[in-house]
């Protein structure tokens, strides 16, 4: 049997797949974990001609989307075809953030996991579907993690200013962090779901095994773990950066108040010599 060769890239935080589904004329809901499959005369139409032998293209909710024996050509086409669906989606930085994997099938051999592909003895249906969860879900942590970055240094010129005792932040500037913090954390635990298993691996144990084991190979559970302890640090400086910056905006307001009753006091005295 041939190898698969499996590319996935993440390009948005999130994509419509039941708008996707209506505009293909595919009548069915999709939920977060079921990933909208193109294959066939779907794909042939989207991109115009015969799709490559046992070519498929997963697109998954939450914004990563994985080929399987595709051409450059073909992912360029389906780029802009999503494009015109999700407008916030980058055709000229696509691949910034990308995964490539092969599923090479050896009859007698044992199942070994390496950096470029996974061997396996025997072909089975839920193999593809698990390797292509994995690593979408790879390259989506990969782009979240680099978000979490940015966000860690925008806040680490607060801390600078924070430093040097110029820390005066609006209300509208710290609502706008947190809620930077908040979509963050929101795209990683509430619609990634990490932690969540495909429906298959319940209901048969060597996909649950194999699952298991691509998985913690590409360290998702470690990965998310770092991010969410990252996330509850970063919401404890931001609590923090509250905390003072109401604190001198108190300080201020009484310093007007004591400015104001030394005003009144001063008038009182002339009116008196007066």
């Amino acid at each position: 049997m041939n190898d698969l060769k499996f590319k996935a890239f993440a390009v948005t935080n999130e994509i419509d797949l039941n708008k996707i589904a209506v505009e293909c004329n595919i009548r069915k809901k999709y939920t977060w974990e079921e990933p909208l499959l193109l294959q066939d005369e779907v794909l042939g139409i989207i991109i115009g001609e015969e799709p490559e032998e046992e070519e498929k293209i997963l697109v998954f909710s939450f914004g990563s989307i994985v080929f399987i024996n595709s051409t450059k050509q073909h992912t360029e086409i389906l780029m802009r075809y999503l494009k015109g669906i999700k407008s916030d989606i980058d055709i000229a930085r696509y691949d910034r953030f990308q995964e490539d994997y092969i599923l090479h099938p050896v009859e007698g051999e044992e199942i070994e996991f390496t950096d470029r592909y996974v061997q396996i003895p025997n072909m089975a249906l839920f193999h593809p579907q698990l390797i292509s969860m994995v690593i979408a879900k790879s390259v989506a942590l990969e782009r979240i993690e680099e978000q979490l970055g940015k966000i860690l240094d925008d806040l680490e010129s607060k801390i600078d200013n924070l430093e040097k005792g110029k820390l005066n932040i609006g209300n509208k500037e710290l609502a706008k962090t947190t809620s930077r913090v908040v979509r963050h954390e929101y795209n990683t635990i509430a619609y990634i779901m990490i932690l969540d298993k495909p429906d298959i691996t319940w209901i048969n144990s060597d996909a649950a095994d194999f699952y298991e084991k691509m998985s913690e190979f590409f360290e998702l559970n470690d990965r998310y773990e770092v991010i969410k302890s990252k996330t509850e640090i970063l919401k404890s400086i931001i609590d923090g950066l509250a905390s003072i910056s109401h604190s001198i905006r108190g300080l201020f307001v009484e310093w007007v108040i004591v400015l104001l009753i030394v005003i009144e006091v001063v008038l009182m005295v002339f009116d008196l010599i007066r």
